[in-house]
């Protein structure tokens, strides 16, 4: 009977010590409590759009892929854009340009898109990166890395830093350098952005002025409160990975550490679990109602004990990535007003009336 015990307890220890790390349970604040309201009539039509393709999406595996990146792109097509969209070319950056009317091409903002890391493309997020670029007035970098399962997690996060290095002297028309810098993501990409921002103070790169995080996933140890208990609030994300956040949490830190190849604790996949302190200013947006809310209220908590200038915003009752419905929610519009404010309060020169 002794060696299975010692087994339990070494799975256990070494589950627990390597592959998560430090318990961040101390972060925590109770899930907000606020009565209900009713959707009005566009967020009744965003989450009966989600409800369908939820209902009817086939598949298992690589198919079901496929399908989920099929509705995303397809989502992005929505609403009348005033962007130019213009691959990037000559470079061994993949992604496309978004370039508002009158842009000003030295001042940059790389975006990275979510999709859980194995979905979503410069195509899924016009929505977004056509906002952001008529609210800066400048070059919008909608960058198209590469996902999972054709490549490992790790190559995603090099194709940012790559592109990264490459923004600060480029531009849509070719060498120039930036006068200022934004990164921003959304879900997934927020998770990527906050781990290439940690990076650029590592490297001792020219910092971005400043980081915009959209309902970001900061831990893949995926060990806090909201990732279970607002499953059934959350419309996006609760039918496709509620049933993996029930799945007891030491075998979860075995999943995560055998599809990514990377120890959930890694700060590269897990950027709350790293330094945050000497950190530029980081806007972090989230919803109450979403299963990430946690990872959103724990990584500003963090970051702001280390003195680093981060900012959580959270609005009651949205779909995760809210923003991305600009065409059907006020709440959107809301969000990228409080972008400017914060962006403008951060010292990066913006149009004198954002669109």
């Amino acid at each position: 009977m002794f060696w299975p015990v010692l087994f339990v307890i070494a799975f256990i220890a070494f589950s627990l010590l390597v592959l998560r790390g430090e318990n961040l349970s101390y972060l925590d604040q109770p899930v907000p409590q606020h009565p209900k309201r009713e959707p009005d009539e566009g967020m009744r039509s965003v989450i009966a759009e989600l409800s369908a393709f939820v209902e009817q999406s086939p598949g298992t595996g690589r198919r079901r892929i496929q399908t989920i990146r099929q509705f995303m792109d397809e989502m992005g097509d929505h609403g009348e854009f005033e962007s130019e969209f213009v691959p990037v070319q000559g470079s061994e950056i993949r992604g496309e340009w978004v370039l508002a009317p009158g842009y000003d091409s030295t001042r940059r903002l790389l975006y990275i898109h979510g999709g859980a890391f194995f979905a979503g493309s410069p195509r899924s997020h016009r929505p977004v990166t056509d906002r952001l670029a008529r609210l800066t007035g400048g070059a919008v970098l909608a960058l198209d890395y590469r996902l999972m399962p054709e490549h490992p997690r790790i190559a995603g996060i090099e194709d940012c830093r790559r592109a990264y290095r490459w923004i600060l002297d480029n531009g849509p028309a070719g060498r120039e350098t930036a006068a200022s810098v934004v990164v921003a993501g959304d879900s997934a990409g927020g998770n990527l952005t906050l781990s290439l921002l940690a990076w650029v103070r590592d490297q001792g790169l020219r910092q971005a002025d400043a980081g915009i995080a959209l309902s970001p996933a900061t831990d893949a140890a995926m060990d806090a409160p909201s990732l279970r208990q607002n499953i059934p609030t959350d419309p996006m994300l609760g039918p496709t990975f509620g049933k993996l956040a029930k799945i007891p949490h030491i075998f979860l830190l075995w999943y995560t550490w055998i599809t990514t190849r990377m120890m959930p604790s890694d700060p590269r996949i897990s950027p709350l679990r790293g330094s945050l302190a000497g950190l530029p200013p980081i806007l972090v947006q989230a919803s109450d109602s979403e299963m990430l809310l946690d990872d959103a209220r724990r990584y500003a908590a963090k970051a702001q004990a280390a003195e680093s200038p981060v900012l959580l915003q959270t609005w009651p009752d949205m779909v995760h990535v809210w923003q991305l419905f600009i065409d059907r929610l006020p709440e959107a519009e809301e969000a990228y007003a409080n972008m400017a404010e914060f962006l403008d309060s951060a010292g990066v020169q913006m149009p004198e009336r954002a669109a």
